[in-house]
């Protein structure tokens, strides 16, 4: 169980993580797939968000039995390790989170561009859009290497801005909404309506960054798991009524013209002009400080999987106590990735990454329950919601988007790659120092 000396005397309040937790799920999830979720369930977005969120919900119970008893800043690769041990198999997981945590980056800057672009004329938004997707990039990345507290001192107040400005866009737009276009008859048939829930899970996937502060929060025991609850409960909340609001003021196929910006466009029917420009600055503000906290957060991910023998050693050095190879190796894919694919692909990929990665962190929670004390029960079911989820993302992409099933199948055959070619050479290796040692 966690460390009773620490209990007491962490550095990060409740509050404190639960700004950790939403910031990572409000980062740029919801201004990138909105759009895409009507897309794909009409008018029943609502449903969708609220049946994405109760799996994360259910997750979120894992990962709080798991921090509390396992405290690190390892977080997931840290669980999945003392669950599973270091084989090839989580050795692959723990590759796959990290690629999964490129396509969320792919994401964040996928939607910079896209709200950007539209602040330029119409003529130049195909260009524009690649443009702003490298250039924040490459700013944040440069940021990072210079000095990450040129953002990460202002994240706390970009967290709150953006979470007042999507609060008044419900409260606001609450009492424009024509419940007609909400009716039953104009959502999608069941099985899209959970299948698009499960597209855009990934707007959920940052609860996780929560389990991080486990070293450094107070009283862990009692603050974890209302930090994970309260900020998981809060996004469900908001998340559901933001996508209320859009579709009761502003006509689904309305929605679908402006997929990549849904947002902005509808806060122009009770907000006008203004409106719409104010949601975009916060969807741009929104998605470069995502983009500053993953990135750093991939970067240290690619730190503590070498640490663990399952990335090159060279992932492990530093410079100026940063792990830059790791943080250029992440924005490089990043770049290609975002500038190569479209919104579709990124969020399919993204969500169906997560998904996995978060069946196998309840199923660690099942299998360590005798230690960190979890119920069987419940980690049993937030296993088969995860797998569930996938299959049906599965379904809806081989119905859709067959050629779309290929990227999947490429992050998790490349992390096995990648794992399984890493152990030959580090074998190898070995070998070699064992022969120049006799």
């Amino acid at each position: 169980m966690a460390d009773s000396r620490s209990s007491d005397k962490g550095s990060i309040s409740l509050w404190g993580a639960v700004s950790i937790g939403v910031g990572g799920m409000v980062g740029g999830g919801i201004f990138a797939v909105l759009g895409l979720s009507v897309q794909i369930t009409k008018a029943g977005a609502p449903l969708s968000f609220l049946l994405a969120g109760f799996i994360a919900l259910v997750t979120s119970y894992s990962y709080t039995k798991l921090s509390v008893a396992l405290p690190s800043q390892g977080g997931t690769v840290t669980y999945l390790d003392k669950a599973f041990g270091s084989g090839i198999w989580t050795g692959s997981l723990n590759i796959l989170l990290w690629i999964s945590y490129i396509v969320m980056l792919s994401l964040y800057a996928y939607a910079f561009g896209s709200y950007g672009a539209e602040l330029f004329p119409s003529s130049w938004h195909a260009v524009a859009k690649h443009v702003l997707i490298s250039g924040i990039i490459l700013l944040i990345t440069g940021l990072n290497i210079l000095s990450s507290k040129l953002i990460g001192e202002a994240e706390e107040w970009i967290v709150a801005i953006k979470v007042i400005i999507l609060l008044v866009f419900v409260g606001i737009g609450f009492f424009g909404i024509d419940p007609s276009q909400l009716a039953v008859s104009h959502w999608a048939a069941p099985v899209p309506l959970i299948a698009g829930g499960m597209v855009i899970f990934l707007a959920y996937e940052g609860f996780e960054l929560i389990a991080n502060t486990a070293g450094d929060i107070t009283s862990p025991s009692i603050n974890l798991p209302r930090a994970f609850f309260i900020s998981t409960i809060f996004v469900i909340v908001l998340y559901v009524l933001v996508a209320l609001v859009t579709v009761g003021n502003l006509p689904v196929p309305d929605i679908v013209q402006a997929k990549d910006y849904a947002l902005a466009e509808a806060a122009r029917p009770f907000l006008g002009q203004k409106g719409y420009d104010i949601i975009t600055v916060a969807a741009l503000l929104s998605t470069a400080s995502a983009i500053n906290a993953t990135l750093y957060g991939a970067a240290r991910l690619s730190f503590i999987i070498a640490k663990d023998g399952e990335l090159p050693a060279f992932l492990e050095n530093k410079i100026w106590d940063k792990p830059i190879e790791g943080l250029l190796i992440t924005a490089a894919a990043t770049l290609a990735m975002a500038n190569s694919f479209n919104l579709d692909s990124i969020s399919m990929m993204g969500s169906a990454g997560f998904l996995l990665i978060f069946a196998a962190v309840n199923g660690a929670s099942y299998r360590l329950s005798g230690k960190i004390g979890s119920n069987k029960g419940i980690s049993i079911l937030g296993a088969f919601l995860c797998l569930a989820a996938l299959g049906s993302l599965i379904w809806l992409t081989m119905r859709d988007n067959p050629l779309h099933i290929l990227f999947l199948a490429g992050m998790v055959v490349l992390s096995v790659a990648i794992e399984y070619a890493y152990r030959i050479i580090r074998k190898r290796e070995i070998d070699v120092t064992k022969n120049e040692r006799s």
